[in-house]
Formats: structure tokens, C-alpha cells, sequence
């Protein structure tokens, strides 16, 4: 089940699966505790099995409102049950509530056909983010319009 989590909740997944088990401090990021910043979670069991973060950022210039996913982890042990796609449709619907244009996304490559079959599409050639790895910028849009 999809839920609504605080900020500290999604910090363990960020560790293990993001950034090498560094220390939780060392995971926080920048505008997790913004007002328009919301983080959910997909609970199984009681625990928390996948977790993102959804922060308000107009990447694209000129093309509405925008919302960036960060911060995408699912437990190792519970990858390919769909706890990913259904954290993001429910964001999608939520986004879209709000009239909301588009979703975007710095995805890991390893990711990217995942985002591709969800309908991202990709923005960028593949870019280096040092110490975290190759990303493609990619984008979901959300107004019926565009």
C-alpha cells in the first residue's frame, strides 16, 4: 500500500541502496522538508518496502509546473514486485489533482527502460553524476495538453 511518510523515513532506503550505506545525515537532501516537498512510501508487512521523493522544481523552462521524482529505492530483497510503478502512479495521479505539467526525473541508467515503460521519456544524452553514477534526464508529461 502507498502511503504518505515523513522525510526521516525514506532515509535508510537512501542510504543502502543510493549511497554506498553512508550515515543517514549524509542522505538528506535539499528541499526534503520543503512545504510542496512530499515523500512516499509503499508499506508491506508493517515495513517499508520502497520509498521517493517528490519536490517542486520547473526544470523545463517555459513548459509549466514541474516536479521532480529524487531519490527512488526499493529494498533489495523486494525488487520487480511493482512497489516502484505503484509509487510513482500514485504520484502521477496526485501530481495531476494539483494540474501539475510534468514529472521529471535524473534516472540512473540502469533505470531508465523502468521509466520508459512507465512513459518517461528521455531529455538528455547520458551525463556522469560524479560518485553516484551515469543518468539520463527524463521527463513524464502530465497535462493531457502537452
Amino acid at each position: 500500500m502507498v502511503k504518505f511518510i515523513q522525510a526521516e523515513e525514506v532515509l535508510p532506503l537512501r542510504s543502502l541502496m543510493l549511497r554506498n550505506g553512508k550515515p543517514l545525515t549524509e542522505c538528506v537532501f535539499e528541499g526534503d522538508t520543503a512545504y510542496d516537498t512530499f515523500h512516499l512510501g509503499y508499506i508491506s508487512d508493517g515495513e517499508i518496502r520502497s520509498v521517493a521523493t517528490f519536490m517542486r522544481n520547473d526544470f523545463f523552462a517555459g513548459e509549466g509546473e514541474g516536479y521532480q521524482l529524487r531519490g527512488m529505492a526499493t529494498h533489495p530483497d523486494e525488487g520487480g514486485k511493482g512497489y516502484g510503478t505503484a509509487l510513482i502512479n500514485f504520484a502521477i495521479e496526485y501530481l495531476r489533482a494539483y494540474k501539475t505539467d510534468y514529472l521529471w526525473c535524473n534516472a540512473r541508467s540502469s533505470a531508465a527502460d523502468f521509466y520508459k515503460k512507465i512513459g518517461f521519456i528521455s531529455q538528455s544524452p547520458e551525463f556522469d553524476i560524479p560518485g553516484i553514477g551515469f543518468h539520463y534526464e527524463m521527463k513524464l508529461n502530465l497535462n493531457k495538453n502537452n
